[in-house]
């Protein structure tokens, strides 16, 4: 990709504009698409299989080339991102920013071995309004006592899903995604919000991590494996004579088993409702006793009093996307997508990339964090550089890498995969942003001390979404969470969760 990365080939503005005129019916959950335009012709052309004799000629004259010889050596002996990461973009990208949020929250934060990404950005965000109402230098909160919950959620939700679509043929193309990943440990904004608002929140030292929050394939395994099980008994309940009490008794049984494995596997949650007591030292080292419940803690956020520490307002956040198949200021959500029953839906409201730029640059002046999810696995490496320089493909292979942001999504080459924080950016003169500072979760031993930083026109590619309050941006903007939402199907990439 390199310096093409950002250019659109040339027929892509075509490509999505018919995209946007197909006339797509049931937009939510059919199978089949069906358009109001004659199908294209298809190509007819006999397969072509390889020819033996050809390979030996390809290798012949690509190893007559001193480049390839030399490549060959360095390629095939560690890992080629490593080999052909460019020097100059990693001590260009520095750490230097002219705009920070004065207060960026400590200590760095590490999911470990799991996919709870979203929680510790969420929570990394959240706990800046705690710390500074009980004068806090380092504070977590607990990402395993929302971890758990979701869990729980998830597993009943996945069931009401299966029993929601009974109707239909197990090999659909709904149900076969459903069955795809019951319980993933990744999720959105909109998510973290339903569990905040039923279980509220509590500080990591009354429920730390366990070994299964930690390193959560196992118990993902053996959950989905029972899941799975059960989605097939269910099914059949549904088909048969059975009153509607006796199946959702089922259900209630099956939900009851998930709860039985993550106690175990997790440890007994504190209650959303029963009165925790936290022992803290101030960072003067005053001692303080809190006793409160999750509920009740998770109100402190959206208190006047905290809000007029932060000048926030958690609970207003709304996520921005770029997804640039579809028509901007418009509201997406994705069918079936969630984790409470009954909570709110999956939205976000589509921009430009200098919308959404506007906004972040705006929320850091104003000191606060944003939660942000990109595809964090593209042209970046653990030591802590995002940038569309780093990797030269085109050096080591001699081949160009050079799909826009829109065609990656349609082909399913890249989605949202890794949610983090954004905390400083440096803007040049003119105020435009250059580079983006960036809280991960990997510990301190990625990135620079577990700081992250991003280039601006990484972030243009690789970045679909930011967490923004309502008054960071034009009314036009705002006035689109009240407009009826285009319906992604569920396998759509905006249905990826980070």
């Amino acid at each position: 990709m390199g310096a093409n990365q950002s250019t659109a080939l040339p027929n892509e503005k075509l490509v999505i504009e018919r995209l946007r005129a197909l006339e797509v019916k049931d937009q939510a959950d059919n199978e089949y698409v069906h358009v109001d335009e004659k199908a294209p012709a298809v190509f007819k052309a006999p397969w072509a299989p390889l020819s033996v004799g050809d390979l030996a000629q390809w290798e012949e004259k690509l190893l007559q080339d001193p480049k390839n010889r030399l490549a060959l050596s360095a390629l095939s002996s560690a890992d080629p991102k490593a080999v052909l990461a460019s020097r100059a973009t990693q001590i260009n990208d520095t750490h230097i920013f002219n705009i920070k949020i004065p207060f960026e929250g400590a200590p760095i934060t590490n999911q470990r071995s799991s996919g709870r990404c979203w929680l510790f950005a969420s929570t990394n965000v959240f706990r800046i309004a705690l710390m500074k109402r009980h004068n806090l230098d380092k504070f977590e909160l607990s990402q395993a006592y929302l971890f758990f919950y979701d869990k729980l959620e998830k597993a009943n939700y996945f069931l009401e899903q299966i029993l929601a679509t009974a109707d239909r043929e197990l090999d659909t193309r709904v149900v076969q995604t459903l069955l795809a990943q019951p319980v993933s440990d990744g999720g959105q904004w909109d998510m973290v919000y339903n569990l905040v608002e039923k279980y509220g929140l509590v500080p990591q030292v009354l429920y730390p991590d366990s070994y299964n929050a930690m390193n959560s394939s196992a118990i993902n395994s053996v959950i989905t494996t029972k899941l799975r099980e059960d989605a097939l008994q269910l099914r059949n309940l549904a088909a048969s004579s059975k009153s509607k009490d006796d199946v959702l008794a089922v259900k209630e049984k099956m939900v009851k088993e998930i709860h039985l494995i993550l106690t175990l596997t997790l440890g007994p949650p504190p209650s959303p409702t029963n009165t925790f007591v936290w022992n803290y030292l101030d960072k003067d080292g005053k001692a303080n006793e809190l006793k409160t419940t999750p509920i009740a803690f998770s109100k402190e956020l959206s208190s006047p009093r905290s809000v007029r520490m932060t000048g926030s307002t958690v609970h207003d956040m709304f996520s921005l996307v770029n997804d640039p198949r579809n028509p901007y200021n418009t509201l997406l959500t994705v069918s079936r997508l969630g984790n409470i029953v009954g909570g709110r839906g999956i939205t976000y409201v589509n921009v430009e990339m200098s919308v959404m730029k506007k906004a972040c640059i705006a929320m850091l002046k104003a000191g606060l964090p944003i939660f942000f999810g990109s595809d964090v696995g593209k042209y970046s490496n653990r030591t802590g550089i995002m940038d569309l320089g780093l990797i030269d493909y085109e050096l080591g292979f001699n081949v160009k890498l050079g799909m826009s942001k829109a065609q990656r999504l349609m082909v399913g080459e890249s989605a949202m995969t890794h949610a983090m924080v954004l905390t400083a950016v440096h803007l040049d003169e003119e105020g435009k942003s250059v580079r983006w500072r960036v809280q991960n979760s990997w510990g301190e031993a990625a990135g620079v001390e577990g700081w992250f930083v991003m280039s601006d026109r990484w972030m243009d590619e690789f970045c679909y979404q930011a967490v923004v309050e309502p008054r960071f941006v034009a009314k036009e903007v705002r006035d689109v969470l009240k407009s009826e939402p285009k319906v992604l199907p569920l396998w759509d990439p905006m249905g990826a969760l980070a």
